[in-house]
């Protein structure tokens, strides 16, 4: 077949891929599928990535094959080698091996790059060992595929169904179907273990269809569901965080943010992975602020209530009048500090004050930000 007539052939022979069920974690689809064109606008996809190197040319050995990694539905990807005379590129549609039969996936990225983002994820899987990619998904291929893609939802919807009348304790999440249309693998999460044995009949007897159920922590679920944050954008796992890092509450603590579980938790619960983007900036700043000791004035003892980081105050106010806060420079704190180990009381803490704040049980004193953070 030549390549014009394979090209007529896969527009008329499959489904429209602007077809609302068509949907691997993009929202933005392509009216057809034409070989060797991109499938998907790549810039709504899920964990998408930028091919800086796509024009390097680096040094290949002829012996080694090439690898290319391949994205599924939401955060599903992987790693496979393919022979040279394929020479595939980013938004190619691809057949490649799975443990039975084939699925369909979408290249995501080739080259150079490829293997680096291969060690960055700590892929173990010998080279030999690796999976291969078939071939180029043929119209046959992408039919099968955007059929057996059609029976998700309603597969979710009736697994649930099943789960709840055997009682089950579990969150199902999402399906993916394999794109030979003979495995489906459900993904939940659970606070403990399940026993889905009676589980995995019932769909195996429903679906036809082998089986795979796959267990995810939340943050993953975040991630292959995606969403909006509080900050209006789209949540930072679903769009390029792959690697979690732990968030602590004392990184809240040293950003000087209240403990507010309702403002600090995302979508998954747990607390927002951004607390730790300016936390490395907050304890370099921190480290030019003295310990938050009493100062001791003939007036009386001071406290101290809050930090200003990044303009360098310390509040402080009287221990028999907290309500009345005032802005002293971190200098300033030093050299007080600095007396008082020498036995030296200054007259009063006013003498070193650049801003006050009165603090009362109404808002008459509050600054107009300060009543925006509290209606917040």
């Amino acid at each position: 077949m030549s390549d014009e007539q394979y090209k007529r052939n896969s527009i008329e022979s499959k489904p429209s891929l602007k077809d609302p069920v068509f949907n691997r974690g993009c929202c933005k689809f392509r009216n057809g599928f034409v070989p060797g064109e991109p499938v998907l606008n790549h810039s709504a996809s899920k964990l998408n990535e930028f091919n800086w190197m796509k024009d390097f040319e680096g040094e290949q050995s002829e012996k080694q094959p090439l690898i290319a990694e391949v994205r599924f539905k939401n955060d599903h990807k992987d790693f496979y080698t393919y022979p040279e005379e394929l020479d595939l590129h980013e938004g190619d549609l691809v057949a490649v091996e799975a443990a039975i039969g084939h699925d369909i996936g979408i290249v995501t990225l080739t080259g150079d790059l490829a293997v680096r983002q291969m060690k960055r994820k700590r892929f173990r899987t010998p080279l030999e060992e690796m999976k291969k990619v078939y071939r180029r998904a043929r119209p046959n291929d992408v039919e099968k595929w955007l059929s057996a893609i059609a029976l998700e939802d309603s597969t979710l919807y009736r697994t649930r169904t099943i789960a709840e009348n055997l009682g089950l304790e579990m969150k199902l999440n999402d399906i993916e179907y394999q794109g030979d249309k003979t495995k489906a693998i459900f993904y939940y999460t659970a606070d403990g273990r399940v026993d889905f044995r009676e589980l995995i009949k019932k769909l195996a007897e429903e679906f036809h269809v082998r089986i795979e159920m796959r267990q995810i922590g939340v943050r993953q679920e975040s991630a292959k569901l995606g969403g909006i944050g509080s900050c209006g954008r789209e949540l930072c796992c679903a769009s390029w965080i792959s690697d979690f890092q732990s968030v602590t509450t004392n990184v809240a603590r040293v950003q000087q943010l209240s403990p507010n579980p309702q403002k600090l938790a995302g979508q998954c619960g747990k607390l927002k992975c951004c607390l730790n983007y300016e936390y490395d900036a907050y304890v370099d700043a921190l480290k030019a602020f003295p310990d938050n000791v009493n100062l001791k004035f003939k007036n009386g003892d001071a406290i101290h209530q809050k930090n200003d980081v990044f303009k360098g105050i310390m509040w402080y106010s009287y221990v028999t009048d907290k309500g009345n806060i005032m802005a002293i420079p971190v200098e300033k704190v030093k050299e007080i500090i600095a007396k008082n180990k020498k036995g030296e009381l200054p007259e009063k803490l006013e003498d070193y004050a650049i801003t006050k704040e009165q603090h009362t049980n109404t808002n008459e004193g509050y600054s107009e930000g300060d009543l925006k953070k509290m209606s917040d």
